[in-house]
């Protein structure tokens, strides 16, 4: 769904995600509701089938947002941008968008980590948590990733990064 209204659309929403998210640490609902209406809106000329694909990307980022929401991962804001993105992207672009949008989390994590001086901390953690998700989730203990020292990052930028590389790049486009 590459057309220029569209990429306008994308853009501002990534912009403005990124600018709340950079600012405040949060990612309002309303952005994020609005990104996915506008996302499904400008599929309604292209046909009911490219509205569904769009629905299906909504929903299935917004299911896959949830494990990573859960765990505590992922903010609420930064799930529901990720819906937003599926509606723009459709399910059938969803797969390369998350996979870009990992890459750009785990470089925008390592960077972070360096930047506070922290990353043997952050590397311990990651260890901690991955072990205690293995050892306990699989008896249905609740894991969450709260350690102290945990390193944060404003993910909205990790989200931008990686769908507008896959949006130029032509993973986006029919």
């Amino acid at each position: 769904m590459l057309t220029p209204l569209s990429t306008v659309a994308l853009v501002a929403l990534l912009a403005l995600a990124c600018w709340c998210d950079v600012r405040g640490r949060r990612i309002p609902n309303a952005l994020t509701l609005t990104g996915a209406a506008a996302g499904l809106l400008l599929r309604v000329p292209l046909g009911g089938s490219a509205v569904l694909d769009g629905l299906a990307g909504l929903g299935v980022a917004l299911l896959i947002g949830l494990a990573p929401f859960a765990l505590g991962v992922l903010g609420g804001g930064d799930t529901k941008l990720l819906g937003a993105v599926g509606a723009f992207v459709g399910l059938g672009r969803l797969p390369g968008t998350l996979l870009l949008v990992a890459l750009a989390g785990g470089v925008l994590a390592l960077f972070e980590a360096v930047r506070q001086r922290a990353l043997g901390r952050t590397l311990a953690n990651t260890f901690g948590f991955v072990k205690d998700w293995w050892m306990f989730a699989r008896a249905g203990v609740a894991v969450h990733w709260r350690a102290p020292g945990t390193v944060s990052v404003p993910y909205g930028i990790a989200i931008a990064v990686g769908t507008l590389i896959w949006w130029f790049a032509g993973g986006a486009s029919p």
